[in-house]
């Protein structure tokens, strides 16, 4: 069957069960989920419920598209996604953004759980991702192209919304949070850096790497939706500061983030 015409059947399905269109998608990444708990949920689908949707196969990602309402805003979030080392090909990681687009999304507010780069981090801050550096090994919009979805080449000249990374800033002063801006790097994975690949990463210009978020954004600018990105600094790969590190210590850091990015997004949504 045709990519389009999955897509396609997916969002009738969704549709068949929440037919109001919504405004803006928000992504929930490793350790996060509890942010849906500020959520306000009418309707909750199962993703293994929706035509042509991947399974998340990772044990911090549960699979569960919300419709609900955040800040008085109606949303639609998804609490877990797909990453491409879970053998996904691009196109199924990116395909609920398709989906979203098709349901009327037109911003999306994307989080995750990253690595630190920059010395100046610790580990529990949050980072506004200012922009990214694409190290995956395959693109989400390599291949046929459908016109009537993007342009065969989009501009990426502001991948993250200038405007709302400046109303987070300033939300971020007024309220006395440490929040600061950087570059995102998006890996493979799943296997965390190595101290010379964390140094190579800081070279290249990155303050956080992480193993998501890049082809999402890709798409969802493809196809015109402004997009915000938080990023909970879970570890670092700062020389003199790196040790092991178990999932569950990357958990523990999220959920130490998660309220933080959770006032971040409910400001956000409430002065959109």
């Amino acid at each position: 069957m045709d990519y389009m015409q999955q897509v396609a059947e997916a969002s009738a399905y969704i549709q068949g069960i929440h037919p109001d269109p919504i405004a803006v998608g928000i992504i929930l990444g490793t350790g996060l989920g509890d942010l849906a708990s500020q959520f306000d949920v009418e309707v909750e689908i199962p993703y293994q419920h929706i035509p042509h949707f991947p399974i998340s196969t990772v044990e911090s990602h549960s699979g569960t598209l919300l419709f609900g309402r955040l800040a008085g805003k109606k949303v639609l979030a998804m609490k877990g996604r797909f990453h491409y080392y879970e053998g996904y090909s691009m196109k199924e990681v990116t395909f609920p953004i398709r989906v979203l687009r098709l349901l009327g999304v037109q911003t999306l507010l994307v989080s995750n759980a990253s690595g630190g780069l920059n010395p100046a981090q610790e580990i529990g801050e949050v980072m506004v991702i200012s922009d990214h550096i694409n190290l995956f090994p395959e693109n989400p919009l390599r291949g046929k192209n459908y016109d009537a979805w993007g342009p065969r080449f989009p501009d990426m000249s502001e991948p993250y919304s200038q405007r709302l990374i400046a109303l987070a800033m300033q939300i971020g002063k007024e309220y006395g949070f440490n929040l600061h801006t950087g570059v995102y790097c998006g890996v493979e994975g799943p296997n965390l850096e190595t101290p010379a690949e964390y140094a190579y990463l800081r070279t290249l210009g990155g303050d956080a790497v992480g193993m998501s978020t890049v082809p999402e954004v890709l798409v969802a600018r493809h196809c015109g939706m402004e997009v915000f990105g938080l990023s909970a600094i879970t570890d670092l790969g700062v020389p003199g500061k790196i040790h092991q590190v178990s999932l569950d210590d990357v958990l523990a850091a999220a959920a130490k983030a998660a309220p933080l990015m959770s006032q971040i997004f409910a400001e956000l949504l409430r002065r959109m």
